[in-house]
């Protein structure tokens, strides 16, 4: 079995976005014509400071996998092992944003955003994971940044969505072991030396639980580990520990890459530094029905990657 991501679900995904920030955050320019007639949602329609953006991920749409000395990644290998993407599609190309980042930016500004929020690749940023930084890398995020900032939009700048460098999974299997939490500090201090005097929006982790159980016990995005007889696609994993490893691993490395910018880097400019992660509840309407399910639901899903 497979995912059928990136590609026909990933592209229905982002129109699904698209199509909702449309419809939620018309341009700037609109804004008063909308406000004066028909009843339909304007910015006055939201709180004051309420921020409209677009997000993105690097691996999901930069492209340019072998572009200015960028390194492999897990989801490189993932989408090039055969059986793991049931279409056979990769983002080595996606939509291209590495060389056309200012047409979408230009998109934004013209949809009236407030913000943009994406992730650096951190193989473009250190090739092999840690050691020698990449200054093509560098140079490319700090005219990204800069663009956004032209046009008035903030960046909000994840330092890892799920796309490892294959260097450090090699190495020591990535994530499995606690090697990681001091090589993400190295990449998150290089990231705030190089872009901390402009951004002010840092998030360290995304999805971090999504990256456990997809990646380490369902095995069905990369690294794609889990049990062996889980399916015939996965070679090795446990998913009855490897998961909860994993988690531990993301919480300690938010903890020592927030630890360290408020330490270090701080002082240049006030940032927020949260982590940032997914889940779903049950419908609270059915949950009185059943009791306190919703309580519990909530405590036991965010407690076993707190610990």
């Amino acid at each position: 079995m497979g995912i059928k991501w990136p590609g026909q679900c990933g592209a229905a995904a982002s129109l699904a976005l698209l199509l909702v920030l449309l419809v939620a955050a018309p341009p700037r320019g609109c804004v008063a014509a909308a406000g004066s007639g028909g009843g339909g949602l304007t910015r006055g329609s939201f709180p004051k400071g309420f921020v409209f953006g677009t997000a993105s991920a690097a691996y999901q749409y930069e492209g340019a996998v072998k572009v200015d000395g960028r390194g492999q990644t897990i989801w490189d290998t993932f989408a090039h092992t055969f059986g793991k993407i049931t279409d056979f599609s990769n983002a080595d190309v996606a939509v291209d944003q590495y060389h056309r980042f200012e047409e979408d930016i230009q998109l934004m500004a013209d949809m009236g955003m407030d913000a943009y929020r994406f992730s650096i690749a951190w193989a473009r940023i250190l090739p092999n994971g840690v050691g020698q930084v990449n200054q093509a890398g560098i140079d490319h995020y700090n005219k990204l940044i800069n663009a956004l900032l032209a046009k008035g939009i903030q960046p909000y700048v994840t330092l890892y969505h799920w796309d490892l460098p294959q260097a450090l999974e090699d190495k020591y299997n990535g994530w499995l072991d606690r090697q990681i939490v001091d090589d993400f500090a190295e990449y998150a201090e290089t990231c705030f030396a190089a872009f901390g005097d402009r951004v002010k929006h840092w998030i360290t982790v995304n999805e971090p639980h999504t990256v456990a159980i997809q990646g380490y016990d369902a095995g069905l995005q990369a690294p794609g580990r889990c049990s062996v007889l889980l399916h015939l696609y996965c070679k090795s994993g446990n998913s009855g520990t490897e998961p909860y490893i994993v988690a531990h691993n993301f919480i300690l490395a938010h903890a020592a890459v927030s630890h360290a910018y408020r330490t270090k880097y701080k002082v240049i400019v006030r940032a927020t530094i949260p982590i940032d992660d997914a889940d779903s509840y049950p419908d609270h309407v059915h949950c009185r029905t059943v009791g306190n399910c919703c309580r519990r639901r909530r405590t036991g899903s965010s407690a076993w990657r707190s610990t």
